[in-house]
């Protein structure tokens, strides 16, 4: 199959939907590629880049002749005009509300691959461009908020004062919230996030950030996303979103729901209760806003020196990083296409990510797709019943006390017995056991594996005791020592190469292959 790369005509754009790595990508599936003429030049890929990796450069019309289109915009009618009837096009063509662009794509009989419809599965992750650009917009959104902060986010002790670290509320933690949480962690700010899912908290909390739930119940709908919360959810969100604008210094958030327009979350009001300096970046301008003043595709400042940002186009403010992220999506979709890796495209309507990210083929329009459940939860099959396990009771006091005497009384009879040089040692050694045994008792069971090194020195010491013993004939002591000096050197030597044995064994398991 020949793929065309075609010039993003979108006023702005940065990215090129291929870089020379991805190119490079494609020919080894089998695939030629024909780029147009100066399409990687504002992202720093030069045509002869692409020469380089086997691609060859020409114009609009001889991109539109390829079998395939791929493009991140979607592409406007004075390009689809040039298509072949039964041409595939492959970019972002945001289907849940582009209809009459999908329509288009059906009455000139092209077939149509939405990057923005792949569906949340495991095995759909390396394709799923809304992620990668996420990824990439939430870290721009941080350098973006210090840039109009205009002090330090990490907190500073010099000479001529204190500074604090700046407080930062990301609102979401999906990709683009996560995204943000480590960016600006890495910059040294306090960082706090809310999301409704509370299964998030770890990932939250993984990159250095504080969760801050609003009610513990929330739960996540069959989408992937945060379902829709009740009236009693909002208005504990609002107080607590009031709460932290008074609070913090910046505001990113990230809240968007496909196919509807972007929920309002931060309120007038809050935003006038922020100190002055403050800067809110809204990353859902594109689709309305989260942020009640935000203008899409500028940065205002408010009244009381609040900075809105409502930049759309943050990946492509990164343009490098973007084009090789989305390359790499659109190489591992036709990865997907091309299973024999011998240019040959096998279009499965049956495959459920093929079928998901189609929204025209053959002049049958094929949007909506049918639902993919991503993260319902399996209905848990009837236990068994557990059989009930008698723990054992613990031994009572009388029986502990009567253990003890014994141990004490043969104790005695043998210290009693032994030669008078020997005394001394066994009471030491009956100390140790008393001392060893309330020690190592409180040690918490995460302690035990560096507690082996000490018992390790131990050991050590035991040994060279033990031959500084070995042959010294003391009266009719001699061979009781000896004995007793060979027995510990090789009890005390199990000890030694067996901790070193099982420290090695665990070492192991943290080195890369």
């Amino acid at each position: 199959m020949l793929i065309g790369i075609v010039t993003e005509r979108l006023p702005g754009e940065t990215r090129v939907a291929a870089t020379p790595t991805t190119v490079g990508q494609l020919i080894k599936l089998g695939h030629a590629v024909v780029l147009e003429r100066g399409a990687g030049v504002a992202a720093s890929f030069g045509d002869g880049d692409y020469e380089a990796a086997g691609a060859s450069v020409g114009g609009l019309e001889e991109v539109a002749q390829a079998d395939a289109v791929v493009a991140i915009n979607p592409l406007g009618a004075d390009v689809l005009g040039l298509l072949r009837p039964g041409t595939t096009v492959v970019s972002l063509m945001s289907p849940h509300t582009r209809t009459d662009e999908i329509a288009d794509l059906v009455e000139r009989k092209l077939t149509g691959l939405a990057m923005d419809a792949v569906p949340r599965i495991s095995r759909a992750q390396s394709m799923d461009v809304l992620s990668s650009m996420a990824n990439v917009a939430g870290y721009r959104a941080v350098v973006e908020a210090a840039h109009a902060f205009g002090r330090f986010l990490a907190g500073q002790v010099t000479a001529a004062g204190k500074v604090p670290p700046a407080k930062v509320l990301v609102v979401g933690a999906g990709v683009a919230g996560l995204a943000a949480i480590g960016a600006a962690g890495s910059l040294g700010a306090v960082v706090r996030a809310t999301d409704p899912r509370p299964e998030v908290a770890d990932q939250v909390a993984s990159l250095g950030g504080e969760y801050l739930p609003v009610r513990p119940e929330a739960e996540t709908s069959a989408t992937g996303y945060a379902r829709e919360m009740d009236e009693d959810y909002k208005q504990l969100e609002a107080q607590l979103y009031a709460d932290q604008c008074r609070d913090v210094d910046i505001v990113i958030t990230t809240a968007l729901i496909p196919g509807r327009p972007a929920p309002r979350i931060i309120t007038a009001e809050m935003v006038a209760s922020m100190r002055p300096g403050s800067v809110v970046v809204d990353m859902a301008a594109a689709s309305g806003g989260n942020v009640e003043g935000t203008v899409p595709g500028e940065a205002v400042v408010t009244e009381n020196g609040v900075t809105l940002i409502g930049y759309t186009d943050l990946p492509a403010r990164l343009p490098a990083q973007s084009s090789q992220l989305y390359g790499t999506n659109v190489v591992n979709l036709f990865k997907l296409l091309t299973p024999a890796k011998d240019g040959e495209v096998v279009f499965d309507l049956d495959d459920v990510v093929v079928r998901s990210i189609t929204v025209a083929h053959g002049g049958e329009l094929l949007w909506p797709p049918p639902p993919v459940a991503v993260s319902a939860q399996p209905t848990p099959a009837a236990a068994a019943p557990a059989k009930k396990v008698e723990e054992p009771k613990p031994a009572s006091p009388r029986r502990r006390l009567a253990a003890l005497g014994a141990a004490v009384a043969v104790f005695a009879i043998i210290t009693a017995l032994a030669p008078p040089v020997m005394q001394g040692n066994l009471t030491v050694f009956f100390l140790a056991i008393v001392v060893g045994y309330y020690v190592i008792g409180n040690v918490h069971h995460a302690l035990h594996t560096p507690l082996m090194s000490v018992t390790n020195a131990i050991s050590g010491i035991v040994v060279v005791g033990a031959f500084l013993q070995v042959g010294v004939l003391d009266g009719g002591t001699g061979i009781a020592a000896t004995v007793l000096a060979t027995t510990a050197i090789v009890l005390a030597s199990i000890n030694i190469f067996g901790g070193f044995g099982i420290t090695h064994r665990m070492l192991s398991m943290f080195i890369r292959s």
